[in-house]
């Protein structure tokens, strides 16, 4: 990814700030922005801690095998059909402090 220059490429990429971070309702509960906002940690698989960006798909909160095209391959009137509803609540094994096994 080209995170450095998102918004040059995302014209509508939002910028998160600790200003409006908590009125972005639409956040999922593992953003690691909203958990600092609220001063909580971060998750043992975020890789800002694991420091291995596969941890995310070990603990199961990563959107592979749930996206089935780039934003670039659909046409804007079949985006609604490819909403992708998110669960509210993390599972057990997400949630725990630390890597088990």
């Amino acid at each position: 990814t080209d995170y450095k220059h998102r918004a040059a490429k995302v014209k509508d990429c939002v910028k998160l700030t600790p200003r409006n971070i908590r009125r972005i309702v639409w956040l999922p509960p593992s953003c690691a922005y909203r958990l600092v906002a609220e001063g909580k940690d971060l998750y043992w698989w975020h890789p800002l801690v694991s420091g291995d960006p596969e941890t995310v798909h070990l603990a199961g909160v990563s959107v592979r095998g749930r996206v089935g095209a780039s934003e670039e391959a659909v046409r804007d009137e079949e985006l609604e059909d490819r909403i992708v509803h998110w669960p509210l609540r993390l599972t057990r094994a997400a949630k725990r402090k630390t890597k088990v096994g």
